[in-house]
């Protein structure tokens, strides 16, 4: 039977169009991957990638290899981490990346429970603002709202990726509060123009009774960071629209109150992410395990939906 490692070096150079990135994704060599896929095209007896000094590219028999093979990689991948699991500890790094409120504000926290149950694993995480391509920079997960789902990868969902209208107290003391979202024309606003587009972003609130309405706070602070708008909104500049897992702690302590509190903006589901493409490393494994436990344990579904209004923070 043919090696794995060759299989999988020539599935990941037909992903990824190189050797280069594909000995990045398999932590080995250019060199290695490149050996590995010409031992493959010797055992098969054909030629899978046409090479030249600027560019690699599937041959038609490559193409037709490629699709045959399918999931069936995955699968045989699975089974084996399946069957190693039980007699192996989780370890290794674990490269994550994560938004940097969501992570630091509820991801992180749970990092030493996470450590003493998995002392071998050792966590890179990293904090950003950005969709990340998990295959080519080499992630095993990903936390956060709003991805564009490539090919196989997978989302399992965390929680409801809610915006909610939020101010100060001091900010909304003597003003008579909006109650549609077409009456914070009256107010500040802390708005964030985006870094893909440049254009200031502008969202459509809706209600449980499936009303919609433009929220549009007069522009008055500009901002390209969501926890710069949180901050603003906490020294008393204006209205903010943020996610509600970045404003929960300051509602609950009072420091931030709701506008238009029956009203919101439903941005999609908080998620998970991880490629369905490749072995699941244990590490992998567990820490998704551990995440979606965590979800459930916090009642994260609940806290973080703005559509319970003045029924919750």
């Amino acid at each position: 039977m043919e090696s794995l490692i060759n299989l999988e070096s020539f599935v990941r150079t037909a992903e990824l169009g190189s050797f280069s990135a594909a000995a990045r994704r398999l932590a080995v060599t250019p060199a290695a991957v490149s050996r590995n896929v010409a031992v493959l095209e010797a055992n098969l007896g054909i030629r899978l990638f046409q090479r030249s000094t600027r560019s690699l590219t599937l041959t038609e028999a490559g193409e037709r290899f490629l699709q045959a093979i399918g999931d069936n990689l995955s699968g045989l991948q699975n089974a084996i981490a399946s069957a190693a699991s039980d007699e192996a500890a989780p370890s290794g790094t674990l490269r994550v990346s994560m938004s940097p409120t969501l992570g630091i504000g509820y991801i992180l926290p749970l990092l030493p429970d996470f450590l003493a149950r998995y002392p071998l694993i050792r966590p890179e995480w990293m904090f950003e603002n950005r969709q990340v391509d998990l295959i080519a920079e080499g992630y095993d997960a990903a936390i956060g709202g709003g991805f564009e789902l490539a090919p196989g990868v997978i989302a399992r969902t965390l929680a409801p990726a809610h915006i909610i209208a939020v101010a100060s107290p001091a900010y909304m003391r003597g003003r008579s509060p909006p109650e549609e979202p077409s009456d914070m024309a009256s107010l500040d606003g802390i708005v964030m123009r985006a870094n893909r587009t440049g254009k200031i972003r502008l969202w459509q609130m809706r209600n449980v009774a499936g009303d919609e309405q433009a929220a549009a706070p007069r522009e008055r602070v500009v901002v390209d960071d969501p926890a710069a708008m949180r901050e603003a909104a906490l020294m008393g500049i204006g209205v903010a629209m943020i996610a509600k897992p970045d404003a929960l702690p300051h509602l609950e302590r009072g420091d931030l109150i709701r506008v238009v509190p029956q009203w919101y903006v439903d941005a999609g589901p908080v998620s998970i992410y991880y490629s369905g493409r490749k072995l699941l490393p244990l590490k992998t494994r567990v820490f998704i395990d551990f995440v979606l436990e965590a979800s459930r344990r916090e009642n994260w579904a609940e806290r973080f939906t703005g559509s319970l209004g003045e029924h919750g923070p």
